[in-house]
């Protein structure tokens, strides 16, 4: 499906998320590991972070505690699940499951490189093109995660959305602090990260 398609532009040139990319990086996980994405997953980050309330759960059976996704019908007002929206298992280009203590937890794993090593982890977090052209020290992209530099630090986040979902998730390093914001609709809550963003020096 995406391998006829004209590229944007050239590797590193500018930014341009990708969920073909994304993608692309669950099928050479899976050939490299030997094991579908999901469960590499599971066994690589989910079981060693001691993520409990984490996981490629099937749609169709959900733990009792998770929380349903919400589309609105833009005409009618009315809303409905977004079960028959969505994959029945998610992929490497979304559809996990998981809480706030949990992302907690793995920032944590990711900055004690309980997940990588140090120097993967470095690599990781490290600014690897900018966002805009125009803003050459500000907002950049690693290697999946976002990256805001401030005067005495950087603030690492992660973001994404989908029928009926819609997160943030952030590390402040120089405070030690975790904040993420999950919700059930795609109304954004991105102002809230912004707003947070901008207020840390």
């Amino acid at each position: 499906m995406i391998t006829p398609l004209k590229p944007k532009f050239e590797p590193g040139a500018r930014f341009g998320y990708s969920n073909a990319g994304f993608v692309m990086l669950g099928l050479l996980t899976e050939t490299v590991s030997g094991l579908p994405y999901q469960q590499f997953v599971q066994k690589a980050i989910i079981k060693p972070c001691n993520l409990t309330h984490t996981g490629y759960y099937r749609m169709d059976s959900l733990p009792a505690n998770t929380a349903y996704g919400y589309c609105q019908n833009e005409k009618t007002g009315e809303w409905r699940t977004n079960i028959y929206s969505m994959p029945i298992v998610g992929g490497s280009d979304g559809g996990l499951y998981t809480c706030a203590k949990d992302l907690n937890r793995l920032w944590r794993a990711v900055f004690s490189n309980k997940i990588l090593t140090a120097d993967m982890t470095l690599s990781f977090i490290k600014p690897h093109v900018n966002m805009y052209e125009n803003d050459k020290n500000s907002e950049c992209y690693g290697l999946g995660v976002y990256i805001e530099n401030k005067k005495d630090s950087s603030v690492y986040y992660a973001v994404g959305g989908d029928f009926g979902v819609n997160f943030f998730t952030a590390y402040f390093p120089a405070k030690k602090i975790v904040a993420s914001a999950l919700a059930n609709t795609e109304l954004n809550n991105y102002p809230l990260l912004e707003a947070m963003l901008s207020g840390v020096d």
